[in-house]
């Protein structure tokens, strides 16, 4: 440490050095901060490249503060940093005790003693005047608190006493928390090019924790999301590329995201290398209360079914995707269509009270007749009424049928039909076989 350049080159001369960006490093750090949030709005920037949490009130929700750190570590590496997590019952304890490599303190008695045995010089307030409390023989923050106070505050001011108190919690503290904006966009430079869409998800995955993070803190759910891939800029300069996140259910869940954007960029042709993405929230929406109910749905809840659907989306197309949409027509063949699970058209479908299987065939097969009576595999039994469905003329695809449930000596049931005949045709009775019950 503070080694300087010709001295590492001595030691070392294939050393790589690289000048220190103090701007970039409060740019992570704020990024890291937003999506700290998902934990508690109560964030604060901290000296010496730290962030503060107050999260009193999060500790039920997330199951302890064991658990807690853990899910905020996997925050840390989602980022790209590694961090010292540390918890106190104060603000101040906790910074002492994350920059000195210090774990998880939960009592204040505790604090106190483990406080009490780091180096004088922790807190940076003392630092200016280590040289001093070295000749009195201080090595510890106990050894400066034994110290008398009004002497201290005379030959070092009340910046330290203040600094103290503060973090032994006989002080009131005071942070100044994060802001949240309003809408949220974030964009990231790439370090280098990227040739391969894939390669962009682990940059993509620092702006979806960021956006999550604020999502929580504004008690939004996103409905609508857009990651902006840059390539070129200047007089080569190309079109960004932009992943359009459709969600049928409104989330702040990380992972479901994440997985969405894998499936979404493992299906994207890149049309030149990236330098730099984007992630806007386009569309969000008050988040909803999580479903409590005390017996799990089976099959899952709407919510799982939603995200299914999504993930099913990003990895086979919206066009490979489909839903049944019935339509007002009394022609079975007409009476469905299928359209895209995105597309949120209104379908009306044709009111009928009478059996309709779900097994429908493409093209209704001719059945023989023996003894008068259709067969199929055996003579089939009319067991239902009659639907007559005469419609068509509209579109010159006229349909005049009878329709019956029939039933074979095997018990199984099968949808069936006779064609009418027009009166300028003379022509025998015809059946046809036009479904299948299960």
């Amino acid at each position: 440490m503070g080694m300087k350049r010709g001295g590492v080159l001595t030691l070392s001369p294939d050393a790589l050095l690289y000048e220190r960006d103090v701007l970039r490093e409060t740019d992570v750090q704020r990024e890291l901060a937003f999506a700290l949030m998902g934990f508690t709005p109560m964030v604060a920037l901290s000296e010496d490249a730290s962030v503060v949490m107050d999260v009193t009130g999060s500790l039920r929700l997330f199951g302890g503060i064991l658990r807690l750190c853990k899910l905020i570590g996997k925050v840390v590496d989602a980022i790209g940093l590694s961090a010292c997590i540390s918890t106190a019952p104060t603000g101040q304890g906790a910074w002492l005790l994350a920059t000195n490599k210090r774990r998880r303190v939960l009592k204040l008695s505790s604090l106190e003693r483990v406080l009490g045995a780091l180096p004088f010089y922790a807190a940076p307030e003392v630092r200016k005047y280590s040289e001093w409390f070295a000749g009195l023989g201080c090595t510890t923050l106990n050894d400066i608190r034994r110290l008398p106070r009004p002497g201290l505050k005379k030959r070092c001011g009340v910046d330290l006493l203040d600094s103290l108190d503060r973090a032994y919690g006989l002080a009131p503290e005071l942070y100044e928390w994060l802001v949240v904006p309003p809408t949220f966009s974030a964009r990231l430079e790439l370090p280098d090019r990227i040739e391969h869409a894939e390669a962009v998800l682990f940059s993509a995955r620092r702006l979806i924790a960021q956006m999550c993070g604020w999502l929580s803190a504004q008690q939004f759910a996103v409905t609508h999301a857009a990651l902006v891939l840059e390539h070129e800029r200047g007089r080569q300069a190309i079109e960004p590329t932009t992943l359009d996140i459709a969600l049928a259910e409104p989330t702040w869940r990380e992972d479901h995201l994440v997985r969405l954007l894998k499936e979404r960029l493992g299906r994207t042709e890149l049309s030149a290398a990236v330098i730099a993405v984007r992630l806007n929230a386009v569309k969000v929406e008050a988040a909803e209360p999580p479903n409590e109910t005390l017996f799990p749905e089976p099959g899952g809840t709407p919510e799982d079914h939603n995200r299914l659907l999504e993930l099913l989306v990003a990895r086979l197309g919206p066009e490979n995707v489909l839903r049944a949409a019935p339509t007002s027509d009394h022609r079975p063949e007409h009476a469905n269509r299928w359209l895209s699970i995105t597309d949120r058209r209104r379908v009306d479908p044709a009111p009928s009270n009478l059996p309709r299987p779900t097994w429908l065939l493409e093209t209704p097969l001719k059945l023989l007749i023996r003894n008068n009576r259709p067969f199929y595999g055996s003579p089939l039994k009319l067991v239902s009424t009659g639907e007559r469905i005469e419609a068509g003329w509209f579109d010159g695809a006229l349909a005049s049928r009878d329709y019956f449930v029939a039933q074979a000596d095997d018990q199984s049931c099968y949808w069936i039909y006779r064609e009418r005949p027009r009166s300028e045709v003379v022509d025998e009775t015809r059946w046809f076989l036009h479904g299948l019950f299960g």
